[in-house]
């Protein structure tokens, strides 16, 4: 039986992560999924340089960048979570989901934080019952 809330979990990250990749892919061509809401705040950001790469990078390549590899974060966790063997483990997952719970809660909005809750239930049930 948690086997089951581990995969679907595990599942739960991974199509969250995949949802965020087809948006940000979706922005670079035309930005309006996870992008402001101001087209002008768009156009500042191509506009404006990033000081850590000494202008190499603007804004807009670097958040597209973050949301990406944030994609692929969330995709990797939840592969690791399907593919999990050991309760110690599984309770390092649960820990995990919970941080991005609190984050999600904090910083994103409704639809990740509800769908990451879930996940998070399920993995900490697989963990109880493992």
């Amino acid at each position: 039986m948690s086997r089951y809330f581990l995969i679907a979990g595990g599942v739960i990250f991974c199509l969250l992560g995949l949802l965020h990749a087809i948006f940000t892919l979706g922005d670079i061509a035309r930005p309006r999924r996870l992008a402001p809401s101001d087209p002008e705040l768009v156009a500042r950001m191509r506009s404006s340089g990033l000081r850590l790469s000494r202008d190499r990078t603007n804004m807009w390549d670097a958040w597209l960048g973050f949301n990406l590899s944030h994609s692929l974060g969330a995709i990797l966790f939840g592969v690791v979570c399907i593919n999990m063997t050991s309760k110690s483990w599984l309770a390092f997952l649960a820990m995990v989901s919970v941080i991005y719970l609190v984050l999600a809660i904090r910083f994103w909005f409704n639809l990740p934080a509800i769908a990451i809750a879930t996940a998070t239930a399920c993995l900490l049930i697989a963990w109880v019952t493992w």
